[in-house]
């Protein structure tokens, strides 16, 4: 052993199933006996987890087409996390000390079969940067938008975990223009002096289409879109012949208070698709498992080298990660937001 263990671990547990959105009052933080692995498991401490949009479409039940169950009531909370591991069983191939990855997060020590773990191997610099989910993006714009030298990009939602490395991909890939939308005047200030945004839209004012139609006067030649909804539809009108949007998210579903996580009904111009030649398609990462490694080393490289950032808000104890699913809900915060527990 490299720490003395203690004998009980906290974690997060659905209490109640929300009518609407989740918040911290849906969530309780419960104290449990530390778990002992047996044979074929490891027993994690986890020290990062990933605090993400799609577990209001769990706690919502509509899951159909995702490959994850619902949460039910009294069931603890799971998501991405990074951890070391304190306890192995007889003949495990993961040893003490060795940090991972799993999908057990919500929790302080975790239970995990070693088989379920992934080993972190030093391509990335920062242990954490392993739960960025930057691969969507990396994913949307090699495999099936193409981004080519010179396109203007739009990335709607871009201060968002996706959508705050979205942006950067682009740019490093090639694209001459890049475009962001969000919420927040604080949000669109640092978008673009942080992360080298061209030009931010913001909701709530001025029409996005007819702000877009001011920051990208000739067009828009790919989405990457993380919200769907109006955005979706002011994009496709400034679409360029031959555009290619490629659907990574629907925020505007999964977060509405009226929907349950796993809708996100849109009107949009289907002449305008066939008369303009646009693609529109959604991105999967279970489509292209080739992606994820890939995406990792060029991350690691980007990072080491300076031409990336990682932007994430670590919130520390687990007793605060109730509240900090409610704030990811409410858009509180800049990139991923990331629990140390």
């Amino acid at each position: 052993m490299t720490e003395a263990l203690p004998r009980t671990s906290r974690e997060v547990r659905l209490a109640t199933v929300p009518e609407g959105l989740p918040g911290r009052e849906h969530l309780a933080v419960v104290e449990t006996p530390l778990p002992v692995p047996g044979a074929g498991q490891v027993l994690v401490r986890n020290r990062h987890f990933l605090v993400f949009p799609g577990l209001r479409t769990l706690i919502g039940g509509e899951v159909e087409g995702v490959p994850l169950p619902p949460l039910r009531s009294g069931d603890v909370l799971f998501g991405p996390a990074v951890g070391e591991v304190v306890a192995a069983a007889a003949g495990s191939p993961l040893r003490i000390g060795d940090m991972v990855s799993h999908l057990l997060g919500w929790r302080e020590y975790a239970l995990v079969a070693a088989a379920d773990c992934t080993p972190l191997d030093g391509t990335l610099p920062d242990p954490v940067a392993h739960l960025s989910p930057g691969s969507a993006a990396y994913g949307a714009l090699t495999r099936l938008a193409e981004v080519r030298a010179g396109d203007t990009v739009l990335v709607t939602g871009a201060a968002g975990a996706v959508g705050s490395l979205a942006g950067q991909i682009a740019r490093l890939l090639g694209a001459g223009r890049v475009i962001g939308t969000t919420g927040s005047p604080a949000k669109a200030d640092r978008l673009v002096a942080e992360l080298g945004y061209d030009a931010v839209l913001l909701r709530g004012g001025e029409p996005i289409a007819a702000q877009l139609a001011k920051a990208a006067p000739e067009g828009v030649d790919v989405l990457v879109d993380t919200v769907a909804g109006d955005q979706l539809v002011a994009a496709l009108g400034a679409a360029r012949q031959g555009a290619r949007f490629v659907l990574v998210g629907t925020l505007s579903g999964q977060l509405s208070a009226q929907l349950a996580g796993g809708s996100a009904p849109v009107e949009i111009d289907a002449f305008r698709l066939v008369v303009k030649g646009v693609s529109l398609r959604g991105y999967s990462g279970a489509d292209h498992p080739d992606v994820e490694r890939e995406w990792t080393g060029r991350f690691g490289d980007w990072l080491r080298s300076g031409e990336i950032r990682f932007p994430h808000t670590r919130i520390a104890g687990i007793d605060r990660a109730p509240q900090a699913l409610q704030e990811m809900i409410e858009g509180r915060h800049f990139g991923a937001v990331v629990v140390e527990p």
